[in-house]
């Protein structure tokens, strides 16, 4: 027997719902355990500034209720990706589960959760991409559905 709670995708003691302002420390935590060092100062920033694009982006955090307790235990975010070249399709920018809580189906819920926004923005495809080295990611997104359909190399230039 286990002393983690049941987190199945139906489970009640997981709510998925929209980011809120106090998820902030949290997700600057999560994002801690993806390699991103970010602030929860510039993580509130963010969200600020990404509430104005309801119906073009989501955010959402996946909530464990542990001992009477909530956690963040993940998040996840999605972009409509609007191209010349294709179809729209939902990007997923990011997802993160706790590493105290994975294998337990908070990420296969938390793709759920936006495979069901997608839908309600009109697009019928989601596209996610991850590093070459995250390899039990890539094999989390396979079982999920995902099909690997190509390999980037990643440009950036700094703008002065």
């Amino acid at each position: 027997m286990t002393d983690r709670p049941d987190a199945t995708p139906r489970s009640p003691s997981l709510i998925v719902r929209p980011v809120l302002l106090e998820d902030a420390q949290a997700i600057s935590e999560l994002s801690a355990q993806l390699g991103y060092d970010v602030s929860s100062e510039a993580i509130s920033q963010r969200i600020v500034q990404l509430s104005s694009h309801i119906g073009s982006h989501a955010a959402f955090v996946a909530c464990l209720k542990i001992a009477g307790n909530t956690e963040i235990a993940g998040w996840i975010e999605v972009t409509l990706m609007h191209e010349l070249q294709s179809c729209s399709f939902a990007l997923i920018t990011g997802l993160v589960v706790s590493e105290a809580h994975r294998s337990l189906g908070i990420g296969k819920r938390l793709c759920a959760e936006v495979e069901s926004w997608g839908r309600e923005q009109g697009v019928t495809k989601i596209r996610v991409t991850s590093r070459i080295a995250r390899e039990g990611a890539h094999r989390f997104y396979l079982r999920e559905g995902f099909e690997r359909i190509k390999t980037w190399a990643v440009f950036e230039k700094m703008l002065s």
